[in-house]
């Protein structure tokens, strides 16, 4: 019974060691965290600057990298830091929507990072383009003025 007993407290004792040691790696490392990951325009003019950001700081205790930021088209353009973000310091993502596409905006950028709470985040554009004026040359799909 008393070996019972304590190959039991053994086996209590190694389980949360190990959830000690899992939930110690979850906390180590570079984080990221946004003030925001959706970016809404709202009513946005045809042709209209379609810049926007988005700020994020590294709360973890490693410096963060960003590897990779991916538009979901063409007509969102990510530009990114890539130089390391030390632990309590900021960075910006920058989005730059093609607003000569009159109509709804929903699209997306996927970043890809070495933080451990999101090492793939999403972050959102939406609104609408107003209508394009009668003056202006349309575009095509492929972003070249349409003949």
């Amino acid at each position: 019974m008393k070996k019972l007993l304590f190959s039991l407290g053994m086996a209590l004792i190694t389980a949360l060691a190990a959830n000690t040691a899992v939930a110690q790696e979850v906390t180590d490392g570079p984080k990221i965290e946004f003030k925001k990951d959706v970016h809404d325009y709202g009513n946005i003019k045809y042709a209209a600057d379609g810049t926007c950001s988005f700020e994020f700081k590294n709360t973890g205790n490693a410096p963060l990298i960003i590897s990779n930021a991916k538009g979901s088209c063409g007509c969102t353009v990510p530009e990114w830091p890539k130089e390391p973000i030390n632990p309590g310091k900021t960075g910006v993502i920058k989005v730059k929507y093609d607003t000569k596409r009159p109509g709804a905006i929903n699209k997306s950028v996927t970043l890809t990072s070495n933080a451990v709470n999101e090492p793939t985040k999403i972050l959102r554009i939406k609104g609408e383009v107003g209508p394009m004026p009668e003056n202006a040359t349309p575009v095509n799909t492929s972003g070249a003025p349409a003949n």
